[in-house]
């Protein structure tokens, strides 16, 4: 590999972790975490509690409590566990 290419992936690697590295609190970490599990229960549940909803609906950190709900109304045993972990 040249001494320019070389140069240049270094460049990016520097820059990009210096942009990469943010401090978010505990409770903001927590948030994110709560964020993602309820997407990936609203995906994998869609299906049995969310069928009337848009199947590519974006869920925010509002919604968790709704999710949880729906969870809980309209699944089974493994829906009511997903629930479980996004209302801790």
């Amino acid at each position: 590999m040249d001494r320019a290419l070389r140069d240049y992936f270094a460049e990016i690697g520097r820059r990009g972790g210096r942009r990469s590295r943010r401090a978010l609190s505990p409770e903001a970490a927590r948030k994110m975490v709560r964020v993602r599990e309820a997407r990936r229960a609203y995906r994998r549940f869609h299906h049995q509690c969310f069928w009337s909803y848009a199947p590519d609906l974006r869920i925010g950190a509002a919604d968790v409590p709704w999710v949880a709900e729906r969870l809980r109304k309209c699944g089974g045993r493994a829906a009511w566990k997903a629930a479980g972990r996004l209302c801790l």
